[in-house]
Parts: C-alpha cells; structure tokens; sequence
C-alpha cells in the first residue's frame, strides 16, 4: 500500500502558507547560510593571504643574505623595502579582518539587551521590596 500524495494548491504548487515560526527559522537560516558563506570567503583570504606573507618573508630572508655577500644593494634594497610594505600590508588586512564590526555587531546587542532586561529585573525586585 502506498502512501496518498499530498494535496496540492490549484497552481500545482504546495501551499505557500507558512507560520510564522516556520518563517522565522526559514529567515534564521538563510542569515546562517549567509553567515557561514561569508566565513568561508574570510577563511580563504586569510589562507592566503598567511601563504603570501610566508613567501614573502622567505624572499626577505634570501634578499638579506645577498645584501652580505653581493655588491647589487640598491637593487636589493628597493626590492626588500617593497617586500617590507607588502609585509606591513598583509598584516594590517588579517588584523583588520579578525576585529571587525560585522563580527561583534551581534554580542554587542546580545549584551545590551540582556543588561537591559538584568538592569529592569533589579528595578522590578527592588520596587517589590
């Protein structure tokens, strides 16, 4: 015996009447979705970005070691002060990427309402006493 298809709308489509519950959590996921998507975008920056500071701290090294032993110090040293910039560059995004507003937007709310409410509670018991 097999199970009876579900009744469908006139438009052949099932019915788009939600709850509003099932609407909120539609929208808390979409929001997660959303969310993940973007920390994996900054999870691939970071990536590499690490792997482009680690190349260029190698050059610097090598950059370095000719400077000792090779006459060429203007060329080298251009090219080491550009490694240095870039350097100074990369660390400035991953630092600025790690403390941002997006990212303590929501705990700072949660904090604010919550102490609210904590601040309201006390009023209340303390009005009660």
């Amino acid at each position: 015996m097999s199970p009876e298809p579900l009744p469908r709308s006139p438009h052949g489509s099932e019915s788009n009447h939600h709850s509003p519950s099932e609407v909120e959590f539609e929208q808390a996921l979409s929001e997660a979705e959303r969310t993940l998507q973007a920390l994996k975008e900054r999870y691939t920056q970071i990536k590499r970005a690490r792997r482009r500071q680690a190349q260029l701290q190698r050059r610097r090294e090598l950059i370095k070691k000719e400077l000792r032993s090779n006459s060429k110090h203007t060329q080298l040293q251009a090219e080491l002060k550009q490694i240095k910039e870039q350097l100074e560059t990369i660390e400035l995004n991953l630092e600025s990427h790690l403390f941002s507003w997006g990212s303590l937007k929501e705990p700072f709310w949660q904090a604010v309402r919550f102490g609210g409410l904590g601040v309201l509670i006390g009023w209340l018991l303390k009005s009660c006493t």
